[in-house]
């Protein structure tokens, strides 16, 4: 039910992101639901008070304070000790984990019966705006990306050292040029344990990031594997310091195989994983494919209620659907950009 896409990697960072696209992304900033503390100063304004040179507030002094932060001018008049407050600057870490495993290079039909963008290069260009509002805002930005190299072989994790800062925009936009050309070599490249269910490694991608994360965290993915991500889950849902989502990426025909009917898939088929190259003879009927659309619709369901018993946001996102949408809508309403 995947088709490959007829369209070329884009060859430039331009292509991946569009002028355009920066330009209306230049008004936003990545937010956080918690308050999460930074490692370096930043330019943002904290929920939490500090030590910075912007005065928020007093408070009555209690033993132990700081002296240093005692104001004397309002002891000199009330004959009571009061603690300047200021309010601290701190950074926000934005840690972006893709996935680049054999399943996300597909593409399902789009409304003209033409096959559209594969979820691969949605998913990388979904990255790209991401790490361009973090880097213009001044925040921590790591990108990570895993699956196999190759077809066949074990599942690897690609990672970028922490980047601030406009002028890293193009180094982010080349590792991930790289990343849909072929293998990234700009980028360490981390060994995942080798896990028989585990064919994708998002499981452990997720399970090392969690080890390393601090601040937001977005792992974009069709979240496919049929072993399930109770794991990953698990670890980045209480990883100390995180405000993770995790978007799902697929492809129209992915939610509704009948749109790809007029490409031959229906009736005697033989299909292949993608991931585990397992081989499945099926029988695509109408009653199959509502059968088909019951299942699906329970998966995503249940990736998105496991994610909210965890304190994960879920967003699906479908590869005929601009990412303007999904960047300046859902995120917006669900308070991740502003």
């Amino acid at each position: 039910m995947l088709l490959r896409s007829t369209r070329p990697s884009p060859p430039t960072l331009d292509a991946l992101l569009g002028a355009e696209l920066a330009a209306s992304l230049n008004r936003v900033d990545v937010l956080s639901r918690k308050i999460l503390s930074g490692k370096m100063p930043g330019e943002r304004r904290s929920k939490k008070r500090g030590q910075s040179v912007e005065f928020d507030d007093y408070r009555e002094y209690v033993p132990g304070d700081d002296l240093r932060h005692v104001d004397w001018n309002v002891f000199a008049r009330l004959d009571r000790f009061f603690i300047k407050l200021f309010r601290e600057d701190e950074d926000l870490a934005l840690h972006l984990i893709v996935d680049r495993s054999p399943s996300m290079d597909a593409a399902g039909a789009d409304g003209e019966g033409k096959a559209g963008e594969t979820k691969l290069l949605v998913a990388h260009r979904l990255a790209m705006a991401l790490a361009y509002i973090g880097l213009v805002n001044q925040n921590r930005v790591r990108v990570s990306l895993f699956g196999p190299a190759r077809t066949g072989e074990p599942p690897a994790y690609w990672r970028l050292a922490p980047l601030r800062g406009r002028r890293n925009i193009q180094r982010v936009g080349a590792f991930l040029l790289e990343s849909l050309s072929g293998e990234p070599v700009s980028a360490a490249r981390v060994s995942l344990p080798t896990e028989a269910d585990d064919p994708s490694g998002i499981n452990a991608a997720v399970r090392a990031a969690a080890r390393e994360a601090r601040g937001v965290v977005v792992v974009l993915s069709d979240f496919m594997a049929s072993s399930g991500f109770q794991r990953g889950l698990n670890a980045i849902g209480a990883a100390p310091g995180v405000d993770a989502a995790w978007v799902q990426i697929l492809t129209p025909s992915e939610l509704d195989p009948a749109l790809d009917a007029e490409r031959g898939l229906l009736g005697d088929l033989a299909l292949i994983d993608a991931e585990t190259g397992k081989r499945a003879e099926v029988t695509l009927s109408p009653a199959a494919v509502r059968a088909y659309r019951r299942r699906i619709r329970e998966q995503i369901d249940t990736l998105a209620h496991d994610c909210a018993a965890r304190g994960i946001t879920h967003l699906l996102h479908t590869t005929d659907t601009p990412i303007e949408r999904l960047l300046l809508g859902s995120l917006r309403q669900r308070k991740m950009i502003g």
